[in-house]
């Protein structure tokens, strides 16, 4: 199994995709790169942590490569806004991937050059080093699911998933 943490603005968003794949076996929303220890989710809002809502998926990559979920990312969230993700804003909601070795930093370096090529505003992710993860409260785990009918999964959450069905529906475990 590996272990991707990513960080694509509101982490109930990237929850929703990788909770929809095949071959993630977990997905964890949670809070990783600021300063606090322990934080929750109001402190996180704040702004004053240095945290980040990210999302740990543990996959099969022989079920899912590595670069499916790393296309996943970049297309499930706009790379190319400074600390925002639509009406979300502060660094709490930041674009940035955490590797856990060598390795998956080469693996974020070359997806970044990959997209860096496609989109055609400059890139903000940022690879940062990993730092303690902190899972969220049990209310952020898997929070499309539990609250489909929400107004923020409806208007926000909805429109990207649908864009992960067009583009990665063979990787998806819906029909």
């Amino acid at each position: 199994m590996t272990t991707f943490v990513l960080a694509g603005g509101c982490f109930w968003c990237l929850d929703a995709v990788y909770q929809r794949t095949k071959g993630v076996a977990a997905v964890i929303s949670g809070y990783i790169g600021g300063h606090t220890k322990d934080p929750n989710y109001r402190e996180v809002c704040t702004g004053t942590t240095g945290h980040a809502e990210a999302t740990t998926v543990i996959f099969d990559q022989d079920v899912v490569p590595a670069e499916v979920i790393l296309d996943m990312f970049f297309t499930v969230h706009d790379p190319t806004t400074l600390n925002r993700q639509g009406y979300d804003v502060g660094t709490q909601y930041r674009s940035a991937m955490f590797p856990l070795d060598e390795h998956q930093r080469e693996q974020f370096t070359a997806a970044l050059e990959k997209f860096g090529a496609i989109y055609p505003n400059p890139l903000v992710t940022t690879i940062e080093e990993s730092k303690d993860f902190y899972p969220a409260e049990q209310i952020h785990q898997d929070y499309y699911s539990e609250n489909p009918d929400v107004g923020y999964c409806r208007v926000i959450i909805d429109p990207k998933l649908a864009k992960i069905r067009k583009y990665y529906a063979e990787w998806l475990n819906e029909g």
